[in-house]
Formats: structure tokens, C-alpha cells, sequence
């Protein structure tokens, strides 16, 4: 049950990460005098549609739906993926009043960016309402204010025991709660990594939560040069809360997570080139270390599949502040996306026109068709491939 509801929220969250980078879209068309011909969420075929007619919004029969119309056309769509922002002449070369190819240089490039500003922005509002309930610290130097700060934690939790170790012989269970050590209350799991140490070869006492009760549990710890001191393993995730400076720990994060989604993808496209020119070494050693490279790309990489399916549902249990930052995290994620120069993407399509107008040459509908069309053919054999190795980690 747990997975089917993390699915179907990761799903929604997809859903409207991408309806908002859309929403972007149409923003800066509508603002840069850019007709939308349809703002949709989720893709056809169609389940309901509106279109805007004297200032009043009116349901379009189905009997209707093929009809062309002059005006803004709202509609919800059966595929629950994503959305779009159909604008009118959407080819460079488009001269029409009103289209996109007809607006200027610089309207194209707000109009371009729109979705990936509006991503920023998603990002930016929910780890802001994070930082205020408490931001899950994932990176060994995220960002906060050390002067607003306050660092909590969810609680410390048994994950392991190991067999024949004073943790077993004092009746420790996976999934026991440490609620204290001695009578020192642990909120930590460097808390109990203390107590065992300032106690090694000593009785120590440990208050536990199990199934709603409490208990207490005495071992008779090893010395401190020995392989463990206790013998578990313990699951704890710290928390910062921020009050009148969340807003500032919200922006610096967003900026923390696109620097690292850079790096992340310079490692990444690194990896893969080393990786396929080390295939041609003779020296088998170097041909191993190619394959490594190779295989790390693999593993740092999730598509759809992996996101939804398994991403989504290890979080959704985790509570809001994981399942928000997630949500940020696949935001800022968008936004970086879409900003390289694929020209299946806002980034490529920006790069492809500047090029033309410095070249002060005429981007023809068919060249940019083609172009844009090859890239996207690529793209999509890499979502497939890199949807059938989430497929295989799956099962």
C-alpha cells in the first residue's frame, strides 16, 4: 500500500513540478504579447476543456473539441505527465502578428527561460517553508545561518543488531527507539555513540521505546579497543529550523542544489567520456576502470520509472520536510535541464536562434524542425534506455 501511495504521489508531483515550468511559458508569452493557443495539464487525450469568451471561462462540448478558436483555450488531459503551453507560431520563422517567431529577440529569450525561472522560483518558495518546519540536512555543508539555526532531530532508531554483541545479550530490538542513555535523554545518534564510549567495559543502562512502551536495558559494554563498544546500528536524520531567516536559508539552498546538479552533471558526462575512451586501451586494468566509470553514470542516473517508483515511495514515509525537499530538489533538477544546449530543450532552442541572429542568417521552419527533431530522437532513446536500467534496479 505504502508503494502504490508513493507512487501516486510522486506522480502528482511530477505532474505539477511540470505544469509550473510550463506555467512559466505561458506567463512571459502572455506578457510579451505571445498568443497560447492551449494551457493544458497532463497530455491528451483530452478529458474536459474551456475556452475564455467575453472575460468568462465556458466548458467546450466534446462535440466541439476539433474546432479552432481565437481564444485561450484551458484544458485537463487524461496522461497524467506533465502539461504544455501550445503558443501560436511557435517557429522562428513565423512572422505573424501575435506568434513567437514574430517577438523580438529578447521576448523569445524571456519566453525560453520562463519555465526554468519558474522552477527556480517552486524551489526557492518550498525550501523556504522547509527551512521553517525543518530543513532534512543531506549535505555535508548545506547552507543555513548559524545565528537562526536550531538543529533537531527525528529521533534515534535501532536499525541493526550484531549477533552475540552486549546490544543482543541486553534484548535490543530492530526498531527500538532510544529514548535515553543513563539518564541523559538522546536526541542524537552521536548521543548513544558518547554515552558507550565515556561507559566501554562498564554497565551501562539505555531507556528504549518498543511498540508504545518504554524499557529499560542494561549491557555490559565491550572495552573501547574493541570491534564495537554496543553492537547496533542506529537511523537518525538531523533537522535545521530557521525562523525570520528561512527565506534566506530557502534562496542560498536553491543556489546550493543548482551548483551541485552542475557538478553532478560534469561529473557525470566526464565519467562516461573517460569511460568509453578507456574501452580502447590495451592495458586490461584501464579497460576495467573504463567499465567502473561507465557503470557509476548508470547508477547516478534515474529516469521516470526510478523516480516514481522508487524514489518517491522510499520518501513519501519519511514525512513532509524529505518529501518537500525532494519535490525542490526535482525542481531545481528541471531547471538545470532545461537550461543545457540541447535543442530538444529551452536552452538548445534559445542557443539554435542566437546563432542564427548572430550569423544574421533566417532559421528556416524546416532547419529548425529537423534539428530540433534529431535531438529530441536522441533524447528519447536515452530516457528509454535509461528507463529500462531503472526497470532492471527495480526488480
Amino acid at each position: 500500500m505504502e508503494l502504490i501511495i508513493g507512487i501516486v504521489i510522486g506522480l502528482v508531483i511530477l505532474m505539477l513540478l511540470v505544469v509550473a515550468h510550463e506555467f512559466g511559458h505561458f506567463i512571459m508569452a502572455r506578457r510579451n504579447g505571445v498568443k497560447v493557443n492551449e494551457f493544458g495539464i497532463g497530455f491528451p487525450p483530452r478529458l474536459a476543456a474551456w475556452v475564455k469568451k467575453d472575460g468568462k471561462w465556458q466548458k467546450i462540448p466534446r462535440g466541439e473539441w476539433g474546432k479552432k478558436r481565437d481564444s485561450l483555450i484551458f484544458s485537463i488531459n487524461w496522461l497524467p505527465i506533465g502539461g504544455f503551453c501550445s503558443m501560436d507560431g511557435e517557429s522562428d520563422a513565423d512572422t505573424r502578428k501575435g506568434t513567437f517567431g514574430a517577438a523580438s529577440f529578447k521576448a523569445k529569450t524571456k519566453i525560453l527561460f520562463g519555465g526554468v525561472v519558474m522552477n527556480w522560483l517552486v524551489a526557492f518558495v518550498l525550501l523556504t517553508i522547509v527551512s521553517f518546519v525543518g530543513m532534512p540536512q543531506f549535505l555535508d555543508h548545506q547552507f543555513y545561518l548559524g545565528q537562526d539555526a536550531k538543529k533537531v532531530s527525528n529521533g534515534v532508531t535501532i536499525s541493526h543488531v550484531e549477533e552475540g554483541s552486549p546490544a543482543a545479550e541486553a534484548g535490543f530490538a530492530v526498531d527500538d527507539r532510544v529514548l535515553k542513555v543513563g539518564d541523559q535523554t538522546v536526541e542524537f545518534a552521536s548521543d548513544v555513540t558518547s554515552y558507550g564510549d565515556a561507559w566501554a567495559g562498564k554497565e551501562a543502562t539505555y531507556t528504549v521505546e518498543r511498540n508504545g512502551e518504554e524499557k529499560t536495558l542494561s549491557a555490559k559494554l565491550n572495552p573501547s579497543d574493541a570491534k564495537y563498544v554496543l553492537g547496533v546500528g542506529m537511523a537518525s536524520q538531523t533537522f535545521i529550523r530557521s525562523t525570520w531567516s528561512a527565506p534566506i536559508v530557502g534562496l542560498g539552498t536553491t543556489i546550493q542544489l543548482t551548483g551541485e546538479t552542475f557538478r553532478g552533471l560534469g561529473e557525470m558526462v566526464w565519467n562516461l567520456c573517460s569511460g568509453v575512451v578507456r574501452q580502447f586501451s590495451p592495458n586490461d586494468e584501464v579497460r576495467e576502470a573504463g567499465r567502473s566509470d561507465i557503470g557509476q553514470v548508470g547508477d547516478s542516473v534515474s529516469g521516470p520509472v526510478g523516480i516514481i517508483g522508487v524514489i518517491f515511495p522510499a520518501f513519501a514515509s519519511t514525512g513532509f520536510s524529505n518529501l518537500a525537499f525532494l519535490a525542490a530538489l526535482i525542481s531545481v533538477s528541471l531547471a538545470c535541464m532545461n537550461i543545457l544546449p540541447i535543442p530538444a530543450l529551452d536552452g538548445g532552442r534559445w542557443l539554435l536562434i542566437a546563432i542564427y541572429r548572430l550569423r544574421r542568417k533566417k532559421l528556416t521552419k524546416e532547419t529548425e524542425e529537423r534539428v530540433v527533431s534529431r535531438a529530441f530522437m536522441v533524447l528519447m532513446a536515452l530516457i528509454v534506455l535509461i528507463t529500462i536500467l531503472d526497470i532492471v534496479r527495480l526488480f
